[in-house]
């Protein structure tokens, strides 16, 4: 029997029992769309952080402790740091040395949350994101130096209801006067805060500490050979974009692998019920079965038929379920871009080929156990059951 006759036949079985077919591959719609809606937020933060990062910040970030702090480290650094890299300028090619402190606002709402980035005022905001443009007001003067004075990011005024002349509460004691807000650029300079650098140690008691110390090199291309030097000299850690980009990557891959984990539970019990609706038919049409074998069908043939509508279940539900999953993350980027300007989820064709090779793969599992089950099936056996 050619291959489109079973699935033909696969099909009409599948369709003798509407309901109890609709109910499994709703099942299986769901445990796929939660599979995709978790693995693509893994590849649209992906897709951000390579756009993002990979064009903006220093060439090589002076900092202590390891990667995991990322943009955000804590102020540990002594003050002196930035004396220190600068005398090594001449030697490495560093034409730019600028000390930041960063200190984060956490809320409930995430749209209050704020992260404030100190600087020198004599260098500006330009000093890190070379592209910045004032949309509203300006940018951070000289003059403005331990003034408590802000430039903030278009998504984060926007978040906290802010405009030139206003003022931002920095926490319970400290405030600042807004003087500029940034032209819409990126979803990350968007959300930041930009103070003078005497501004933030004030308001946050972090004094002369640093979070970091940003370098900006003659020749970008020599930021690993400068990030040892650094390293090494210093007994700090110096990473380079690159190093952070990959570190990215590889958090996100292990989020993946925990979201795909978690995402197994729901398909272990759309696979048991693949299991349950074909092995139900499969006892439903035992006397079909053996008409078939009375007339020459041979067992194989059996198995592919019971396989073929496991496999087509399975099949069905995944296309919903990619469906379901495409409109769960509208959903999450209609959220992320109202909050942070990213479209933090992603529905890539690896992501498609992966839930199409997963769902196949699960009724092929999961038709196993019906189609062994109806390949043992004897003539006699089959045509004398009631």
């Amino acid at each position: 029997m050619k291959r489109r006759e079973v699935v033909r036949l696969a099909w009409r079985g599948l369709s003798r029992r509407p309901v109890r077919t609709g109910l499994t591959a709703l099942g299986i719609t769901v445990a796929v769309a939660s599979m995709v809606v978790f693995l693509s937020l893994g590849e649209g933060l992906r897709g951000v952080f390579r756009d993002e990062l990979g064009s903006v910040g220093p060439d090589v970030q002076v900092a202590r402790g390891n990667l995991a702090q990322g943009l955000f480290p804590a102020p540990t650094l002594p003050p002196g740091t930035a004396a220190d890299v600068a005398r090594l300028a001449p030697e490495l090619g560093i034409t730019r040395v600028t000390p930041v402190v960063v200190s984060l606002r956490q809320s409930l709402d995430p749209a209050q949350s704020a992260v404030f980035y100190g600087l020198p005022a004599r260098q500006g905001v330009q000093a890190l994101f070379p592209g910045v443009r004032a949309g509203r007001g300006r940018l951070l003067l000289p003059a403005d130096e331990g003034r408590a004075v802000a430039v903030l990011g278009a998504r984060a005024a926007r978040n906290l209801g802010l405009g030139v002349g206003d003022t931002l509460a920095l926490n319970r004691r400290a405030s600042a006067r807004v003087v500029g807000v940034l032209a819409p650029q990126n979803s990350l300079t968007d959300t930041f805060t930009f103070l003078p650098l005497g501004a933030v140690g004030r308001a946050f008691g972090t004094g002369e500490r640093l979070s970091l110390v940003a370098v900006r090199l003659e020749r970008p291309g020599d930021a690993r050979r400068v990030a040892e030097v650094l390293s090494r000299r210093l007994g700090l850690t110096a990473t380079t974009r690159s190093d952070f980009l990959s570190f990215v990557g590889r958090l996100l891959r292990s989020s993946d692998a925990v979201s795909l984990g978690l995402s197994v539970v729901s398909l272990v019990v759309g696979g048991l019920a693949v299991v349950n609706t074909v092995l139900m038919g499969v006892y439903e049409r035992t006397r079909e079965f053996g008409t078939l074998r009375a007339i020459g069908a041979r067992p194989a043939l059996v198995r592919a038929l019971v396989l073929t509508e496991s496999l087509l279940l399975a099949l069905l539900g995944g296309a919903l379920g990619l469906g379901l999953g495409r409109l769960g993350i509208w959903g999450v980027n209609l959220y992320t871009r109202d909050l942070a300007g990213i479209d933090a989820a992603a529905l890539t064709p690896r992501l498609v080929a992966l839930t199409l090779a997963v769902s196949g793969g699960l009724g092929l599992l999961a038709g196993w156990l019906p189609a062994r089950a109806a390949h043992r099936l004897t003539v006699t056996a089959a045509l004398g059951r009631a």
